[in-house]
């Protein structure tokens, strides 16, 4: 298992303790960080991931909730809500091309989710991908018949 890919499976796992616990400080994160990861790469890598995400939070969040159709952030499973926010976080303010960030969080869906995580996740994050369009049906409608207004 690659670094960057430890480093994110860390990630998740503090994204979700501090979900289900809000009252874990950012040392206390930061300890349990250093503790379990593997050297200090992963440990760096992990922090930086696990800081953005925490400062961002309230954008990533609403992001997710723009694209994610018929779903609150609250009927979200934590695992996905969580690697939805990292995979957001990674996207929208990091170098990591999307094509990375898709198939990293796609595995951690499957690796800690259910059996429709790893779908519920691509379907989302696909569409928070920076530059790329989604078609609407007004578009769509012109594309079937170009005399259609």
């Amino acid at each position: 298992m690659s670094l960057r890919k430890q480093a994110r499976h860390l990630v998740v796992q503090m994204l979700y303790q501090v979900d289900l616990n809000p009252d874990i400080t950012a040392g206390e994160v930061r300890r349990m960080i250093e503790e379990h990861g593997r050297n200090q790469t992963v440990r760096t890598f992990a922090w930086k991931l696990f800081t953005g995400v925490t400062e961002y939070k309230k954008q990533l969040d609403e992001e997710i909730v723009k694209v994610a159709e018929n779903w609150s952030l609250e009927r979200m499973a934590v695992t996905d809500r969580n690697i939805l926010r990292l995979g957001a976080y990674e996207l929208l303010h990091t170098e990591t091309p999307s094509s990375v960030v898709l198939d990293e969080a796609i595995e951690l869906a499957r690796e800690f989710g259910s059996a429709q995580s790893s779908q519920f996740v691509n379907g989302i994050l696909d569409k928070l991908i920076p530059g790329k369009t989604q078609p609407d049906q007004k578009t769509d409608r012109k594309l079937d018949n170009p005399w259609a207004t």
